[in-house]
């Protein structure tokens, strides 16, 4: 019931390799839980701003009255990570040893924002529905924890999918929930929802 509504959300997106990155956005109102109506879009060519630096921008949007304020950071990635089963993060007795110290009794007030990581590994999936008119499905596995969100590349044409990936994520707050989400890639349409699992941090 507002016209000028304020959301105050931070949101994370990982970058992890130098390409040209358009960032979308859509405002929408909710009539119920099934209707939805566009309200306009904009987008931001994130490559285009300076770096290590808080942007404020006001973004008109298109084809309607309108426009969005935000506060865009673009910065170096900073515990996160994607990596391959064999190259394992915490695979290394070293690093678990560096690990184990820096989240130890001792040092649990020398930074408060930092209160752990969790590491996933994403193996495969066994027997998922079939989305194409083939019998087989195109799928990608995403995970998000908080506002945090990585995939997994697409594996094509499979109902048993094998991803093999080691995601790492910093925890900002102990009581958020990993939502793990398979999806079936549609070419230029949205992905086709193929399951979903909820694991709460606290039940890890």
């Amino acid at each position: 019931k507002s016209a000028n509504p304020q959301w105050r959300e931070q949101f994370d997106f990982h970058y992890f390799s130098d390409r040209k990155d358009m960032l979308d956005i859509e405002v929408r109102r909710k009539d119920n839980k099934k209707h939805e109506e566009l309200l306009g879009t904009c987008h931001v060519d994130i490559t285009a701003l300076p770096t290590k630096q808080t942007n404020c921008l006001e973004l008109p949007l298109e084809k309607h009255p309108g426009s969005l304020l935000m506060l865009i950071a673009v910065a170096p990635c900073t515990g996160v990570s994607i990596s391959d089963l064999c190259v394992c993060p915490l695979g290394d007795p070293s690093e678990r040893q560096q690990i184990s110290q820096r989240y130890s009794i001792k040092n649990s007030f020398r930074d408060i924002k930092d209160i752990g990581f969790l590491q996933v590994k994403v193996l495969k999936a066994v027997d998922l529905m079939a989305a194409d008119f083939s019998g087989k499905s195109d799928p990608f596995c995403v995970l998000e924890l908080g506002n945090d969100m990585l995939q997994t590349h697409t594996v094509y044409k499979n109902l048993n999918p094998e991803w093999n990936k080691v995601f790492t994520f910093p925890i900002k707050d102990i009581h958020d929930v990993l939502e793990v989400t398979v999806f079936d890639e549609d070419g230029d349409k949205p992905p086709d929802f193929l399951g979903k699992v909820a694991i709460p941090l606290l039940s890890v």
